[in-house]
């Protein structure tokens, strides 16, 4: 048990670390998180063992995963369905180029550059075609764009496009069974039950120092992505779904939502950052950096191939047509789960892997810092929601 405690001591000082250096960088935390985990994983490679402690104990992964669940329900929660309803062809037009594009591009890129197996190009496409609703999420958060309809516009987009990449995974490496069947009728039955329950559960007993409502919230999360996993799925799927159900009445209790962005960001989503970070084999890409290139460049041109043209179609101003084009090329959970899939399933071998996990890890940190650092819509950005003054004697 001690040591536990020091493995959570340890992760936590990471995660300040990166907090410190997030404010002082003036980058997003989640993006500091990331490379800290990176560089933290550097110094035990040249200082100590090269496996940094606790990067695959169950308990740690567990938070990590609950992280990304968490974050990606939270992203769902605030879109605005009234926003949404507006502009969804345009989300959706966006989210499956987004999609399109860089799985046939990286597929491409991999059979005829690299001379991978079909079968292996094929999982390359569909792990580098995705996005990532976590990373996205918040990025916008920290600038408030996250309540701008076009912020909301991105996540939707984003949304689209991880769609897709579930959908190709399926139907091309693991195909639809009873199982799956099984999960999306629990799913639409849990959705219409969830939403029609939410209100009067926060009505009645929202606020008190109990949290049922946050109790709530986090078993339907839980029994939602074990039910996912049962039938091949992932859990963040159900997740972001859920919040988008959840929008009309979860999205607009700011209370709830500040207090689950503390749980989240203060607790969860380093975990999951940070280990993102720590599974990059650097060894394994600095004896082939010549493959990384040619699958970071497949992602990154593929994407602005496909985005960028659409967000001038839809009338962008430069600044915000580059913007929403470079976060729409990161990618990380549904990335580093099709390329683990992969692996697991002998569809590519583990040099494969390590090239995709690690481009999928690059694609989190260099558009991201590309965008805020040289294309953000400084109009978009909006303060902090000031917090409400506390009444003396209060609960």
């Amino acid at each position: 048990m001690e040591s536990v405690w020091w493995t959570a001591a340890v992760w936590l000082g990471l995660a300040l670390l990166a907090a410190l250096l997030g404010i002082w960088l003036r980058v997003s935390v989640a993006l500091t998180e990331i490379l800290v985990g990176i560089l933290a994983q550097l110094m035990m490679g040249v200082f100590g063992p090269a496996s940094f402690p606790g990067v695959r104990d169950g308990w740690v992964v567990f938070l990590a995963g609950t992280g990304s669940v968490v974050l990606t329900f939270l992203a769902g929660a605030e879109l605005d369905p009234d926003a949404f309803r507006r502009r969804w062809k345009e989300a959706t037009v966006m989210g499956l180029a987004g999609f399109l594009a860089p799985f046939l591009g990286a597929a491409w890129a991999a059979r005829q550059v690299l001379g991978w197996a079909p079968q292996a190009s094929w999982l390359a496409g569909v792990a580098l075609s995705t996005t990532s609703v976590a990373v996205v999420y918040a990025v916008l958060l920290e600038l408030g764009i996250n309540r701008t309809d076009y912020g909301k516009v991105i996540l939707a987009a984003c949304f689209i496009n991880d769609l897709g990449t579930v959908v190709a995974l399926g139907l091309l490496f693991a195909p639809f069974s009873w199982r799956t069947a099984v999960f999306v009728v629990v799913l639409i039955v849990a959705l219409w039950g969830s939403a029609r329950a939410a209100r009067p559960v926060l009505h009645q007993f929202g606020g008190r120092t109990s949290e049922l409502e946050v109790k709530f919230l986090l078993g339907v999360l839980f029994a939602l992505g074990a039910l996912a996993a049962w039938s091949g799925s992932e859990a963040v799927l159900p997740a972001y779904v859920l919040g988008m159900a959840l929008a009309g009445t979860v999205g607009r209790h700011h209370e709830l939502v500040r207090r689950l962005r503390s749980l989240t960001f203060g607790l969860l989503t380093p975990f999951y950052f940070i280990r993102a970070g720590l599974l990059v084999q650097l060894s394994v890409v600095a004896g082939g950096l010549g493959t990384f290139t040619v699958l970071f460049a497949a992602k990154a041109l593929s994407k602005f191939v496909g985005v960028f043209p659409l967000t001038r179609a839809y009338r962008y101003a430069r600044d915000e047509a580059m913007y929403t084009t470079l976060l729409m090329s990161t990618g990380l959970t549904f990335g580093t789960i099709s390329s683990l899939y992969g692996l697991t399933h002998g569809i590519i071998d583990p040099a494969q892997y390590s090239f995709l996990v690690t481009t999928v890890v690059a694609s989190a940190v260099v558009p991201t810092w590309i965008a805020n650092r040289f294309f953000l819509p400084a109009h978009h950005v909006q303060q902090p929601a000031p917090e409400p003054a506390l009444v003396p004697g209060g609960d």
